[in-house]
């Protein structure tokens, strides 16, 4: 019957391709435009129910998962004229982004040798810091986050220098760990995400080497360990995981260690005690993202979904997955670019259309997501418009906005952000609180510290469940899409809010007694 079914669908969307010009269903499903790899995709999507699904616990709340979800990547240390840094800043800030993160190179911090933080590569000298310092201000200044990526020892750090190459990992992981607890000693109380590294599974990011997941490991506990010691706050994001189908370890172009493969053997090291987000590189390389075929030997924008599986089986489901670097290569058909195609190809109208699709696709079928950083906002110059990477870029080394910035600060200004279907912190972004709120027992929870503390839940789903902290008590009021109020009683866990809705976006406004501590909603 099952198999009967599928072909009966296959058959029906077969005729849908055939009587019209490629459906926006058809998009919808495969994220392919053009009818043939549409149909394909569509047989393709039929296949898949056809094996076992990923586990991907959408019902369990996720910590860090409900953050705002737009994050950018910025190299502002490349920008030697600091209105130029600020320029680039108010701009992401103006799109509606939230997060930046930010390459804090090693080599460019603790230059010369252990422990000196002078630059004395230009007179007259100064503070290696001082640029930095800057760069954390402005984000400051404009109300963002900033998420620094450690990475990039410098060559005294290895007894082979820059031989191995320069993202190889330092000789002694104490230098390591010495520089991670210099900066978050710095920026204390100023910072709270950092990141450690950089796609370790491939090449050349763990330098003239194989690729190690036990090695990288080491590195990211050492880090882990003490940033940890500084702050005990702060939050500890891995190397974002490159998407990559390769076995071979490497060294050599487009060689590394599959990412499933590469995660696993982390896990098996120990690396579950040593981050807090999962971070994962996630491009659109060869379709739209609105691809939802599951195939592990293809790379597209649903690949997350199989590491997500991992981290479950690992028992890893409270943690999230952040997506450090997303977006579409709008590279032009030039002969005097040499690699036309290697991160596939889209006009800048159809990179102006998928990001926006991105960011909503990970809203709305993601739970256990956070953050997706676009990669990236602008270079310093246009010395790489050569190299098809320069093509991801959102504005010209002149700030010249392409399609893609004006279609992202559109769709930021005009969301409106609700809860979808699955788990969610009493943390997430979209919740407006009002009343008397103080934090709870519980991680990210929130607990009613006066009589009269409300919320108001805007989710897109057929029911919504009220997750309660244990000692919760008394009763609470709800009002939803500006109906009557009912009392409910707060006598168990899990509470009922409302049921049997139209699948749409609805308005939920609950009140709860002194004392009563909200960890979360569930949307069905």
């Amino acid at each position: 019957m099952r198999r009967l079914l599928l072909s009966t669908l296959f058959v029906l969307l077969l005729t849908l391709a055939a009587c019209r010009p490629p459906s926006d269903l058809l998009f919808s499903l495969t994220g392919e435009e053009d009818p043939l790899p549409q149909v394909r995709g569509a047989a393709q999507l039929a296949w898949d129910q056809l094996r076992p699904r990923p586990h991907t616990a959408p019902d369990i709340p996720v910590l860090h998962a409900g953050v705002n979800p737009f994050g950018i990547n910025l190299f502002l240390e490349q920008e030697v004229e600091e209105q130029k840094r600020e320029r680039s800043v108010q701009m992401v800030a103006a799109a509606g982004f939230h997060w930046v993160r930010q390459e804090f190179p090693w080599e460019d911090i603790e230059i010369h040798g252990k422990g000196d933080f002078e630059d004395r590569r230009h007179e007259p000298y100064r503070s290696a810091w001082e640029k930095y310092d800057n760069i954390v201000a402005l984000v400051e200044q404009y109300g963002m986050e900033i998420v620094p990526r450690l990475s990039n020892p410098p060559a005294w750090s290895r007894a082979l220098t820059d031989t191995v190459g320069p993202y190889a990992p330092p000789d002694d992981l104490n230098d390591w760990g010495d520089f991670v607890a210099a900066v978050v000693a710095r920026y204390q109380g100023r910072i709270r995400y950092y990141q450690l590294w950089n796609e370790p599974n491939i090449y050349p990011e763990w330098g003239e080497q194989p690729v190690d997941p036990v090695g990288y490991t080491r590195l990211l506990c050492e880090g882990y360990r003490r940033a940890k010691e500084v702050d005990p706050t702060v939050v500890i994001i891995s190397g974002a995981l490159a998407p990559t189908v390769s076995l071979h370890p490497g060294p050599g172009p487009a060689l590394g260690m599959s990412d499933f493969v590469f995660l696993q053997r982390m896990y098996d090291a120990g690396a579950g005690e040593c981050f807090d987000i999962l971070a994962v590189n996630d491009y659109l390389l060869w379709s739209g993202p609105t691809d939802h075929r599951l195939r592990p030997l293809d790379v597209n924008f649903s690949r997350p979904i199989y590491l997500r599986d991992i981290m479950v089986a690992n028992g890893d489901e409270a943690k999230p997955i952040w997506i450090s670097e997303m977006n579409s290569n709008a590279v032009p058909n030039d002969p005097q670019i040499a690699d036309v195609g290697a991160y596939g190809q889209v006009t800048p109208e159809q990179q102006a259309r998928y990001a926006p699709l991105a960011y909503q696709r990970v809203q709305e079928e993601w739970p256990w997501a956070g953050v997706v950083n676009f990669w990236y906002f602008k270079r310093a110059t246009d010395a790489e418009r050569h190299q098809a990477m320069y093509y991801f870029r959102m504005v010209e080394p002149d700030f010249t906005p392409l399609p893609v910035y004006d279609a992202m600060r559109e769709y930021t200004a005009a969301l409106v952000p609700a809860l979808y279907p699955g788990a969610h912190r009493a943390s997430h972004w979209s919740l407006a609180y009002t009343g008397d709120w103080e934090a709870g027992t519980e991680p990210e929870s929130r607990r009613a510290a006066a009589p009269g503390a409300a919320v108001q839940v805007t989710f897109v789903g057929q029911s919504l469940q009220l997750l309660l902290h244990a000692a919760s008590s008394g009763e609470a009021t709800v009002t939803v899409d500006g109906g009557q109020t009912r009392r409910i009683p707060l006598d168990e866990p899990t509470v009922c809010l409302a049921h049997d809705l139209r699948r749409e976006r609805h308005r939920a406004t609950l009140t709860v007694p002194a004392g009563a501590e909200v960890v979360g909603f569930v949307v069905r």
